[in-house]
């Protein structure tokens, strides 16, 4: 149960659904009033089925690639590290090339917003160094779906509760923690490469 608390952690803050609020609210302006629920959880549903495709099917890529577990655990360290800096620095806002006023659909908010190359790519790490707790995965899978579901459902809510410095501190916070969570990766992989007796 322990793995899936921690997996789910993981995902949930590489989800970042307070940074992705911003961009969330900017699409459905674009939306009609009445549709605006119905086309994020469709959205959101699609992420969803995105992630846990790539879950069950992705290892197959790394198999392919004869990718060691210490070499997986070593690169989701650094993936980790680079996402993390990225939410404690952000750079410059996010612009989409579709500026027409379709509502969006697949693209960007369920791709890249929340099942993102991040994501995906945690997905594949965590499957090939969990791979023994797979209902575990796909439960942390759903958990972190849902907190950043509900999160992203009331966006307007929580935007016009916390405004943009308090998601811009909220995703820092969280920035923060993933950088631990990646130290611990890079130290695990580290162990396991050169002490794997240790």
């Amino acid at each position: 149960m322990s793995h899936m608390w921690a997996a789910a952690l993981t995902l949930f803050l590489i989800l970042d659904p307070f940074g992705n609020i911003p961009v969330y609210l900017s699409e459905l302006k674009k939306v009609r009033p009445e549709r605006q629920k119905r086309v994020v959880w469709r959205e959101l549903l699609i992420a969803l089925c995105l992630l846990l495709t790539f879950l069950w099917g992705g290892p197959a890529v790394l198999d392919v690639f004869g990718l060691s577990q210490e070499a997986v655990g070593l690169g989701g360290g650094i993936i980790l590290f680079i996402i993390a800096m990225k939410m404690i620095f952000p750079g410059p806002p996010r612009h989409h090339a579709d500026e027409d006023d379709d509502e969006p659909f697949i693209v960007p908010l369920a791709i890249p917003m929340m099942a993102g190359p991040s994501a995906l790519a945690t997905l594949l790490i965590m499957r090939r160094t969990m791979g023994s707790h797979m209902l575990e995965l796909t439960a942390a899978v759903v958990l972190a779906w849902a907190m950043s579901a509900l999160i992203l459902s009331q966006s307007i809510r929580l935007y016009d509760l916390l405004g943009r410095r308090g998601l811009r501190a909220t995703e820092r916070l969280m920035g923060m923690l993933l950088i631990t969570i990646s130290v611990q990766m890079l130290i695990d992989g580290v162990r396991g490469a050169f002490f794997p007796g240790a």
